[in-house]
């Protein structure tokens, strides 16, 4: 069966993996994917292909594999459809196998028995194979019909016929569409702002903004100024250290908390504990705060030693007044305590595991023979599970529990915020950015080794912003071992992501279609795209956004096949269209009315210049002086290619009548951004049929320099930049009263 050449043979099982034979990149031309690539994507799967032999072992596994492991993992029904059937397969060794019956039960997620039945004997054979000398055979199973919404746990018990085996898959009974709220689907549009969180200054943070600051904003933009939704940067945990972890795209984890975003005096212990009291009142230490808040960027490591030794303080305090006995048997005596470990008991095996992986982390880093990454960790300490490990986790259960103390305070701060965004009337209150990847030496990496493809990086091909390619240094799931745990770890991303508003936006939704895939150690040019269970993921993110009440929008910028955008638009998923992007075939900025209903408009990103930056070209100006340009006749194209964006941006908005008085559209004769012109790029957006428009509170305010510079790590300040006003004074400007009013002429919120 298998008796093609070697060559033939590893593109079948390429094929067979979803890497795909070859790609177009956004400038339309076509890569091949080399035989090298195909080989170093299947090792980083874990298969076996460094020979011919190797392969042909594969390829068998591959085509046996439901034959031998009973029945596929995953399935999936789509709520009103009919449910349709799943197949069992199994040893039968008889070929008479009409005593053959299968017993099979539907499990909800509290443990009930939703279904339950014995099928046969006197099923109907659907398919024979012999697989090593043995008779396989397959049947099909109808499902009941009308199941709620849910996942379930299928188990399947097969005797007869010789045979006496056990099977079980993952049922997910999914919405067709995700979650759209009913006035946007009626027509009503909103608007909102957005902002980078740790980027906001006032009066009573300790160096980067926080919880108390978000709650501040919500007062100001949701309550006084009427916006619907307010954006923020992903707030995963970050490890918060100076240059290579402070990128909110490059998490430790992300299925909990930024406990750097707490603020400090809003915890109760801060004010019980007299040993908190005594410190806050040393002249020395209150110094070090007001030098993180003085300070031009965020100093990650002076606000995280300042904000953990309070808090240290404070969990002493809190196991002192709340719990009887000692670790690990705490006991709660009063309503807190009880709180916190209901907490810590709803959030499981994850939150316990990410609490060791920070107490693990921080004694290894501070070892003799400091070991900074967990694969250099000794051998015990590598996995979840070990001797070692546990009498770790016995000797150091206050500290496990200290960072289970954070995860609860940053959780409830949040929490309560969202509360605010209810009170103020926000139809959708808090939007929150999911990244794509977590740090691959980080805590998810090391929870979650089983399903991530550590040899291989993913990253884009060649585009506008990375001629070369881009490699962003994030592990990639594997397709194969993701949908063979039944997805589990996405699931849990996305409950985790999806309780703290009203709205998320996905980064590069595009992975959960194919995912451009670098093997470990060579170029991006060298990369292809790897294809993943689209329908399935879907599925996943429509019941879970169903469940949360929770839009969601996905990042598709970069290159996005036109069926990736059908499909997306297909299932309720909203597209994230550009400013700066939205051009005709001409070069010409789009008209308002030709933005999609279903999208979400802004400006800029996080990733580009501002408006300020892009229309007097410091974005240019930074790359040049960082080197970034291979020669002068390059700045001096983009230049050029700038001045005919601002034309045409000039022409746009007079095509609108939105172009300021005076103004004229020549733009060497608009040298600056203006208050006046950025009003008028905003009410351009508000006029489009967009279902929500953000402005970037950035560009609101005139700032020149924008928040992450692709391409660099410490050659510029990314993802530490504050903002040059403080909350306070930002909720005085009358700045944003006008856009304010101008964008609810447009998109009141009824």
């Amino acid at each position: 069966m298998y008796d093609q050449s070697e060559r033939d043979l590893l593109r079948m099982l390429a094929d067979r993996a979803g890497i795909a034979a070859d790609y177009y990149d956004i400038a339309g031309t076509c890569h091949v994917t080399t035989d090298e690539t195909r080989r170093a994507i299947l090792a980083a799967m874990n298969l076996r292909v460094a020979n011919r032999e190797e392969l042909i072992t594969e390829l068998e596994a591959w085509d046996n594999r439901w034959w031998l492991r009973g029945c596929e993992p995953v399935h999936v029904l789509r709520l009103g459809r009919d449910a349709g059937v799943w197949s069992w397969h199994g040893p039968c060794e008889s070929s008479d196998d009409s005593d053959l019956y299968v017993k099979w039960s539907l499990c909800a997620e509290n443990g009930e028995t939703q279904f339950e039945r014995t099928e046969g004997p006197g099923l109907r054979v659907e398919e024979t194979r012999t697989i090593q000398g043995c008779r396989f055979i397959r049947v099909t199973l109808a499902f009941p019909q009308d199941l709620p919404l849910g996942y379930y746990s299928v188990k399947a018990h097969a005797k007869g016929g010789g045979t006496n085996t056990e099977s079980a898959f993952r049922l997910i009974v999914a919405p067709e569409r995700c979650y759209i709220p009913e006035d946007l689907q009626q027509g009503v549009r909103w608007w909102g702002v957005a902002l980078q969180l740790y980027s906001l200054r006032s009066h009573h943070n300790w160096g980067v903004g926080d919880f108390r600051d978000l709650g501040a904003v919500i007062e100001w933009i949701g309550k006084r100024l009427g916006a619907a939704v307010i954006g923020l940067n992903p707030l995963h945990a970050l490890k918060n250290a100076k240059p290579y972890h402070i990128s909110p795209y490059s998490p430790t984890s992300r299925l909990f908390l930024n406990d750097l975003y707490i603020d400090v005096t809003q915890v109760p212990e801060c004010w019980t504990s007299s040993d908190v009291q005594g410190r806050l009142a040393d002249p020395l230490f209150r110094a070090r705060i007001e030098a993180a808040r003085q300070c031009e960027f965020v100093d990650y490591d002076a606000v995280k030693l300042t904000k953990r030794e309070i808090l240290g303080l404070c969990y002493r305090t809190f196991l002192r007044d709340n719990f009887e006995g000692a670790e690990p048997e705490l006991k709660p005596k009063t309503d807190r305590g009880k709180s916190f470990l209901h907490f810590t008991e709803q959030k499981g095996e994850s939150l316990e595991h990410y609490a060791l992986f920070q107490a693990l982390e921080e004694e290894r880093q501070s070892a003799p023979s400091a070991s900074i990454i967990w694969e250099d960790w000794p051998a015990p300490y590598r996995t979840r599970s070990s001797d070692a490990l546990e009498e770790f986790r016995r000797r150091q259960m206050p500290r496990v529990r200290f960072f289970q103390y954070l995860q609860w305070l940053a959780a409830a701060q949040l929490l309560e915020a969202v509360k605010k965004t209810h009170q103020a009337g926000m139809p959708i209150g808090l939007y929150h950015d999911f990244a794509l990847g977590s740090e691959r030496y980080g805590a998810d990496g090391w929870l979650n080794q089983e399903v991530l493809a550590f040899k291989a990086d993913c990253g884009a091909p060649p585009d506008a912003l990375g001629p070369e390619g881009q490699n962003w240094g994030i592990s990639p799931l594997d397709p194969l071992r993701l949908r063979a745990s039944g997805y589990r770890y996405f699931i849990e991303l996305l409950k985790n992501n999806l309780c703290y508003g009203g709205a998320i936006r996905i980064d590069h939704v595009m992975a959960l279609f194919r995912l451009f895939w670098i093997p470990r150690g060579l170029p991006p040019a060298m990369g292809t795209y790897v294809h993943y269970r689209d329908d399935e993921l879907l599925a996943i993110v429509a019941l879970e956004s169903v469940r949360a009440k929770a839009v969601v929008i996905g990042e598709d910028l970069g290159t996005v096949p036109d069926w990736v955008r059908d499909r997306l638009g297909t299932v309720g998923v909203l597209s994230y269209r550009v400013f700066y992007f939205e051009r005709e075939h001409s070069g010409a900025w789009k008209l308002p009315a030709h933005y999609p209903a279903q999208s979400l408009a802004v400006v800029t990103t996080h990733d580009l210049p501002t408006l300020s930056g892009y229309w007097e070209g410091v974005d240019i100006e930074t790359r040049s002086a960082l080197g970034l340009f291979p020669s002068e006749k390059a700045r001096n194209a983009m230049w050029s290619e700038r001045h005919r964006e601002k034309s045409g941006i000039l022409a746009a908005l007079k095509s609108e009548g939105l172009l300021p008085s005076g103004v004229p559209d020549d733009p060497t004769h608009v040298p600056m951004m203006t208050t006046e012109l950025m009003e008028g790029i905003h009410q351009y957006l508000a006029r489009s049929p967009a279902a929500i428009v953000l402005a970037n509170i950035e560009d609101v305010i005139g700032a020149r320099c924008q928040a992450n510079l692709p391409g660099t790590v410490d050659q510029h300040p990314n993802w530490c930049r504050k903002l040059n006003l403080t909350v306070e004074d930002l909720a005085q400007d009358v700045r944003f009263e006008r856009l304010a009013s101008l964008l609810r002429l447009t998109r009141p919120l009824v």
